[in-house]
C-alpha cells in the first residue's frame, strides 16, 4: 500500500505563499494519479488541484489555477503543491491523495475524493487577512 505525509503547512499573511509537500512511502508507492484536497469550515474535502505520476497530466480547480502550481519529483517520491497569493478563503487542512488503480480519464476523476485509494493526515494551512 502507499503511505502519504502532508508537510509545509502554516500561518502566513494574505498575498504570502507556502509550499505543501506530500512523501509517498511504502513496500510499493504505486500511485497513478496524486490530488490534492482542502477542507475548510465545511466538511467537504474539495478539490484543489492533481497531477499524474509521470507529471504530464494536471488539474486544478478554478480556485487554484493561476495561484497554485502541483508538480511532482519521482526520485523523491513527492509531490508539491505551491501556493502562491494566498487568501484567507484558502485557510483550510490541505490533504494529499493517491489514486492506485488506474484512471482513464484524468482531468474528469482526479476532482472526485471516492476516486482516490490512499489519504494523508492532512497539513493546517492559515492565511490571515
Amino acid at each position: 500500500q502507499v503511505q502519504l505525509e502532508e508537510s509545509g503547512g502554516g500561518s502566513v499573511q494574505a498575498g504570502e505563499s507556502l509550499r505543501l509537500s506530500c512523501a509517498a512511502s511504502g513496500r510499493s508507492s504505486r500511485a497513478y494519479a496524486v490530488g490534492w484536497f482542502r477542507q475548510g469550515s465545511g466538511h467537504e474535502r474539495l478539490f484543489v488541484a492533481a497531477v499524474s505520476s509521470n507529471g504530464r497530466n494536471k488539474n486544478y480547480a478554478d480556485s487554484a489555477r493561476g495561484r497554485f502550481t502541483v508538480s511532482v519529483d519521482n526520485a523523491k517520491k513527492t509531490v508539491y503543491l505551491q501556493m502562491n497569493s494566498l487568501k484567507p478563503e484558502d485557510t483550510a487542512v490541505y490533504y494529499c491523495a493517491a489514486e492506485a488503480r488506474g484512471l482513464v480519464q484524468f482531468d474528469l476523476c482526479t476532482v472526485h475524493a471516492f476516486e482516490y485509494d490512499y489519504w494523508g493526515q492532512g497539513t493546517q494551512v492559515t492565511v490571515s487577512s
